[in-house]
């Protein structure tokens, strides 16, 4: 049983301000748990219905997870329907290198929790492993991010950087931003260590980061001689162009 200072602790654990204060983050769900446990993440504690127990016993019971009921559950958890397990991880500190010789993503202000994690899983799709976020994006470590990458969020590593001056750093390397005015997708070539840059959901990308963008590329609508949306959202933009880009 949980003590209600212990439930009070991990229920803290909801807002940002406590995550950022104690280096720690919740993650949910068979699937997220179990990704988070064969990763480089320190696992601080998991908890676990008597369901998870039973159906996950042959890779859980050696972690000496917390037995827990399920009311315990939904009273920690941030989710609308409680899962039958719950970790609470270390987060990395933002320290490695990233390579110059790996694809990199890079996010102008993605504000929305739904879109920063689709983002992530897709980039797991696609073998892109570095991220590197504007300081005004939406926290890597939102219960709502961490839930939607589906527990890519173990294999990718996500940065948090002032983009300008990282960007200035490149080298000759192509940095490649989306805009609806840029060159056709499908007639750009490009190669492995290209930088490409996904603006925010309602504005694009920044004025000062478009600045430093070598190509401006497009994602063709097939709507030809009639109104189409405005635009595409940023999750599936990313998608469309990570899969032409490492096809």
């Amino acid at each position: 049983m949980l003590s209600k200072n212990r439930i009070s602790q991990i229920r803290k654990l909801h807002a940002r301000k406590f995550r950022d204060e104690s280096g720690l983050f919740p993650v949910e769900g068979y699937k997220s748990v179990e990704m988070l446990c064969s990763s480089d993440f320190v696992v601080e504690e998991i908890f676990a219905t008597e369901n998870a127990m039973t159906d996950n016993a042959t890779w859980l019971a050696p972690l000496s997870p917390t037995l827990i009921t399920a009311d315990e559950m939904s009273r920690i958890s941030t989710m609308q329907t409680p899962p039958e397990l719950l970790a609470i991880a270390k987060q990395r500190t933002d320290t490695q290198n990233i390579p110059d010789n790996e694809p990199l993503l890079v996010l102008d202000h993605i504000s929305d929790p739904g879109n920063l994690g689709t983002i992530v899983r897709t980039a797991d799709w696609f073998d892109i492993r570095h991220i590197v976020c504007s300081p005004d994006c939406v926290e890597f470590y939102n219960p709502k991010v961490i839930q939607a990458t589906m527990g890519s969020f173990a294999h990718v590593q996500v940065h948090k950087r002032e983009l300008v001056p990282f960007l200035q750093k490149a080298g000759n390397r192509h940095i490649l931003g989306t805009f609806l005015n840029g060159s056709n997708l499908n007639e750009f070539a490009f190669q492995n260590n290209d930088i490409v840059v996904i603006g925010n959901e309602s504005n694009g990308i920044s004025a000062e980061v478009a600045q430093v963008v070598t190509h401006r590329i497009t994602i063709p609508t097939a709507a030809q001689g009639r109104e189409t949306a405005e635009s595409l959202n940023a999750g599936i933009a990313a998608a469309v162009v990570m899969y032409k880009w490492r096809s």
